[in-house]
């Protein structure tokens, strides 16, 4: 993979964007210029690649979504959950994924696809809120206060290009806190052209800056900041209706998430990291029948929004990192469910990766206190990441030297 550029090379080659900026949308070409005048000052330029990150939100099921269908034990602890021999999807010699993950499946056979067995973090924490925490800030310090990607936005971010981070959700995540930078997060694409599409509400929105405070204080800069927001959003705004996906995608959370996902990569070429969510994984009774659906339409939305990215040519140019804040449980409960457990999987999409089977599959016959115990710590897999595709020091940005896993 490329490495950061040097300040000369950047220097030289920055003649040429700016050229180009003369005939881009002149939000665009303020970023190049804030980026130009970054890099001469000796900061850093944001990878060029797209990540987007998708959250399970409530503990997915690993054990039924990558399973291990030769282990005898998996079909003693699951008399009722376990996936019938034969009915998975074999993708190597002891491991299948689940049958609704025919979407995933073609990903796969793509060689487009990383899966990462076993991963998890030391003295795992069953708590939805805690154990999430620990994901989202990389840390077990209950007082980090910024997330992993916020601490990665500050460090390439720019008041110019607000748009550099963007998430779908009604909440932003705490992975996207930072000190400096702020992520605009937004329930749907509705909600920008509800903010920015109607003329008076904008105009009311610029108003509430009021007069242009003095000269280098406080104010002025926040001013200036939100002006640059809202010239931004307003051009994203403008560009969404350039574009029209044309993934064929469900009318679920998946579907919907990864169709507008796929429109903001569209139409906004600053934007870095896009985050979304989708909740149901919390499994505890009557597991079968919720899991096989979210796992059929998170499948089937992955392999469309890849397919688009492809149809983009930008099928290099964005990668699609999934976790979960657990897994569940290797014995089932009596009421048909799993609960709260610790190991499980992840998965790494895009053109770009290093596709195939990474980690080692956890034992059944080795388990701590009843959970698969962890082969990886994720935080090696944000290593990667940070490292390998988003060309940042991760070792800065995550306190402490992961070993990386090749993936890119």
């Amino acid at each position: 993979m490329s490495k950061h550029l040097t300040r000369r090379e950047f220097l030289k080659k920055s003649a040429t964007v700016i050229a180009v900026g003369a005939v881009a949308p002149p939000w665009l070409a303020k970023i190049v210029r804030a980026d130009t005048l970054r890099v001469a000052q000796g900061g850093k330029m944001p990878s060029d690649r797209t990540l987007v990150v998708c959250q399970l939100t409530g503990g997915n099921d690993g054990l039924n979504t990558v399973i291990p269908y030769t282990q005898k034990r998996y079909y003693e602890m699951r008399p009722v959950l376990a996936v019938k021999d034969g009915a998975g999807i074999p993708i190597s010699e002891d491991l299948a994924l689940h049958p609704a993950l025919t979407g995933l499946k073609k990903v796969w056979d793509r060689k487009h696809l990383a899966i990462l067995n076993g991963v998890g973090y030391p003295n795992p924490n069953r708590s939805h809120f805690r154990s999430m925490e620990i994901w989202q800030t990389a840390s077990t310090d209950t007082d980090e206060r910024y997330g992993w990607l916020g601490r990665y936005l500050d460090d390439v971010g720019s008041p110019k290009n607000p748009v550099l981070a963007l998430a779908l959700g009604v909440q932003k995540e705490q992975a996207l806190n930072a000190r400096n930078v702020s992520v605009p997060t937004f329930a749907s694409l509705a909600d920008i052209q509800a903010m920015i599409g109607d003329t008076d509400a904008e105009a009311a929105l610029r108003a509430i800056q009021g007069m242009d405070a003095s000269e280098g204080s406080a104010m002025r800069d926040v001013q200036a900041a939100t002006k640059s927001a809202l010239n931004a959003m307003a051009e994203l705004n403008r560009n969404l209706s350039k574009y029209e996906p044309v993934g064929s995608y469900g009318q679920d959370a998946f579907g919907r998430g990864f169709r507008q996902i796929a429109h903001l990569i569209a139409v906004s070429p600053g934007t870095r990291v896009i985050y979304f969510s989708v909740g149901g994984f919390d499994t505890h009774s009557a597991q079968a029948a919720q899991h096989e659906k979210l796992l059929r339409q998170f499948g089937d939305a992955l392999d469309a929004f890849l397919l688009e990215i492809v149809h983009m040519g930008k099928a290099d140019k964005v990668a699609v990192l999934v976790f979960s804040e657990f897994g569940r449980r290797v014995q089932e409960n009596a009421s048909a469910g799993t609960d709260h457990g610790a190991a499980g999987p992840m998965f790494v999409a895009g053109g770009a990766v290093k596709a195939g089977l990474h980690g080692t599959y956890p034992s059944l016959d080795d388990l701590d206190r009843g959970d698969l115990k962890h082969s990886v710590d994720f935080r090696r897999v944000y290593a990667s990441v940070l490292s390998q595709w988003l060309a940042a020091d991760a070792g800065s940005l995550l306190g402490k030297d992961y070993q990386p896993l090749e993936l890119f």
